[in-house]
């Protein structure tokens, strides 16, 4: 029974670890479909991360954190949107500017407002995103471990078959798909190329900026500098390791939600596993799975080309 027991605490938390991950995975399938790369997902998800913490304990509404959360990624998404879409820049080198400028805007906008801390003021528990189901399971048991989850876990898997339906089931997500592989054809069609480009990228930060937020106001009660730490290029990751679809990048972060999950698991056992070597887990996993499958995935044809409208 302990060993059932056990392996449900494993899968709990990894559900909630890949949370997040989902989170900022399908804001990166929404935008590379659209053919902008945006390796910026780790600022956007940052500065979600703050602004959620921030906005939660200031308004002791942790939903009203999360909303702000995808505002404020939205916002960094959008100066992503203008380098790429409108003034045609490199989209590694807008990306790599996001990741700068969302951690540095986040610290400097928490010194701020929290008397120069580098970190927000932890959230009761009261004011953390509740847990839907707790107190209804019985506790100590195999569902109450995997399924007694912080609502933003489920919000997470729901959002996976919204984005799913609307890539492949509306007019609007299949000229997002049109944009991304062929947008002068596209435009032929009447298609405003700009237009969905800048839809796709401003929901890719949105999406980021939840993924922070379920970080900062569900898994811990506060945003500190460490807390998102490559949390963004792992869902980047998964999102390739998905082969750029919904339900792929869902079933990647599960993967290294898995890893996360088995690192805390271990972390809190008798085994004496040296620390170091537990934090190095879901990142060697990252490495692993996109040297085995960054060959073989292709996505859209024209991610990361420019288009200027009207040229050849």
């Amino acid at each position: 029974m302990k060993i059932i027991n056990d392996i449900g605490i494993i899968i709990g938390i990894s559900l909630m670890y890949a949370a997040p991950l989902i989170f900022t995975s399908l804001g990166g399938v929404m935008s590379e479909n659209a053919g902008v790369v945006n390796i910026g997902l780790e600022g956007m998800m940052t500065i979600g991360a703050f602004v959620g913490a921030a906005v939660a304990y200031f308004t002791k509404n942790p939903w009203i954190g999360f909303i702000a959360a995808g505002l404020a990624g939205g916002g960094l998404a959008i100066l992503h949107a203008v380098a790429c879409v409108t003034f045609v820049a490199d989209h590694v080198v807008s990306g790599i500017a996001m990741n700068f400028i969302g951690p540095g805007l986040a610290l400097f906008l928490c010194k701020v407002f929290f008397d120069g801390a580098a970190m927000t003021i932890p959230l009761d528990l009261n004011h953390k995103i509740p847990r839907p189901l707790n107190g209804i399971l019985p506790p100590d048991t195999f569902l109450n471990s995997v399924f007694n989850q912080y609502a933003t876990v489920y919000i997470a898997f729901i959002l996976v078959l919204i984005v799913w339906f609307l890539l492949y089931k509306t007019k609007v997500g299949l000229r997002i798909r049109a944009v991304g592989e062929h947008p002068k054809a596209a435009d032929t069609l009447g298609v405003n190329v700009y237009k969905m480009k800048y839809l796709a990228v401003i929901l890719s930060g949105v999406f980021a900026g939840f993924g922070g937020a379920a970080l900062s106001t569900a898994v811990v009660s506060n945003y500190r500098v460490s807390l998102i730490s490559g949390q963004g290029f792992i869902a980047l990751a998964a999102m390739i390791f998905g082969n750029w679809k919904p339900q792929g990048a869902m079933w990647g972060c599960l993967l290294f939600g898995a890893a996360q999950g088995l690192v805390v698991y271990l972390g809190g056992t008798s085994l004496k596993v040296s620390s170091q070597i537990l934090a190095m887990i879901p990142y060697v996993i990252t490495l692993i799975t996109l040297i085995i499958f960054v060959g073989e995935a292709s996505g859209p044809a024209a991610n990361g080309l420019p288009y200027e409208k009207n040229q050849d």
